[in-house]
């Protein structure tokens, strides 16, 4: 009896390891989802169609990107596989799709999911589920909401920034000049006013004159209309590349000459200034953090040059000369060396915790000066930028590297 008690025992006790051990392994199953020993699943939502369809170029040079890395050996021997699906800018699908790639299929983290309405729409399911929700494809402050949204971050320095940034230049320009706001209404035109506002104080009200549009509007010709009316010194475009192309013509059509200043996502030579015509935005203004594929200045810089052979090898039907697949390029080299810093570990904490700690982080195709920087109190990496103005048939930058939060 004594021996079979003794059997039962080791018997129970051998059972219950095993339990304890698959528990376990269960349990670091789950706290790495996307991740296998050959391969990292990274998800993302983006714009192939509908009314910002231009920007989709972003995920598609970050796919090329990956699998440039994967043709290199991967992540940590794994190769990256990069799930975007089109949203066409509808919450209401990023909704549905953001779901499909956490639930269905799995990822470890979000990446450059595109747009303010988009990403408002899932960021508080995202971080319930305490899934990395990085370098967002905005420019909006809100981003930056470390203690609301700890689990997401933005990349791209924010509008609220850049628009303050455009006052004080203006006001350098001008000390008495009006203004005229033309913003996209949601969250990242509204960051425009803010940034207005953090300026002018209390004379905002008496010096701004603005008007909003929604990005389903065909045209903005009657806010332009509108806003010419008031003879401000200045113009504030915080709109989407399509709306800053009207913007410029219609401005060059109606005469008006104010101090022109768009918002850098809404710049692009390719996207905006050469369909419009350059010779319709001489002397516009906007904010560069970037290197400019397009300027000579840049023919011999190393950096430069990999982009362009990237371009070449693996994104081929790509435009190099496209700031946004610039953009792409350059987050998705930020993004390698995140996931570098996890040495081997791709569990969701982990992947968060690197976030969090990158210093002093440089980029092939970032300007001399510029440096990703994050901690888990700062979930703005990117504070620093430099204004260039439309001259000629190109960019000419001017003035120092700007920090952010010195302002």
């Amino acid at each position: 009896m004594a021996s079979l008690n003794r059997r039962s025992l080791l018997v129970g006790s051998a059972v219950a390891s095993a339990v304890a051990l698959a528990g376990t392994r269960g349990s670091r199953a789950d706290e790495t989802p996307g991740v296998t020993a050959t391969e990292i699943k990274i998800g993302c939502t983006t714009s192939l169609s509908g009314p910002v369809s231009a920007l989709g170029t972003i995920a598609k040079c970050e796919d090329a990107y990956f699998r440039m890395v994967n043709d290199q050996g991967g992540i940590a021997g794994r190769k990256i596989n990069f799930i975007y699906y089109d949203d066409a800018f509808n919450p209401a699908k990023t909704v549905e799709q953001t779901r499909r790639l956490i639930e269905s299929d799995n990822v470890a983290f979000l990446f450059s999911m595109l747009g303010t309405a988009p990403n408002s729409a899932v960021v508080k399911y995202i971080n319930a589920n305490k899934v990395p929700h990085l370098f967002l494809s905005v420019n909006g402050d809100k981003w930056g909401d470390y203690q609301s949204y700890p689990w997401t971050m933005g990349f791209a320095p924010s509008s609220r920034t850049e628009a303050q940034i455009f006052a004080k230049y203006a006001l350098s320009q001008k000390p008495d000049a009006k203004f005229a706001l033309l913003y996209q209404n949601d969250d990242l035109g509204k960051d425009f006013v803010s940034g207005l506002r953090d300026v002018l104080g209390a004379s905002y009200e008496s010096r701004v004159t603005a008007a909003s549009y929604e990005v389903t509007e065909p045209t903005i010709d009657s806010q332009i209309v509108t806003l010419r009316a008031t003879n401000a010194d200045v113009l504030v475009s915080g709109v989407t590349a399509k709306f800053a192309a009207q913007a410029i013509r219609k401005v060059y059509e109606l005469g008006w000459k104010p101090i022109h200043c768009v918002t850098s996502g809404a710049s692009s030579v390719s996207s905006t200034i050469m369909p419009v015509g350059p010779e319709r935005a001489q002397g516009l203004i906007t904010s560069v953090y970037i290197k400019d594929p397009s300027d000579p200045a840049w023919a011999e810089d190393a950096g430069m040059k990999d982009y362009l052979a990237f371009m070449a090898r693996y994104f081929g039907e790509g435009n190099p000369k496209e700031a946004l697949n610039t953009y792409a390029y350059t987050v998705t080299s930020v993004l390698r060396r995140l996931l570098e810093q996890c040495n081997g570990n791709f569990a969701r904490d982990n992947i968060m915790r690197e976030a969090n700690n990158l210093r002093n982080v440089e980029a092939p195709t970032l300007l001399p000066g510029i440096h990703v920087n994050t901690s888990p109190t700062n979930h703005h990496p990117l504070q620093q930028m430099q204004l260039q103005r439309w001259e000629g048939l190109g960019y000419v930058r001017f003035g120092e590297i700007i920090e952010g939060a010195n302002l």
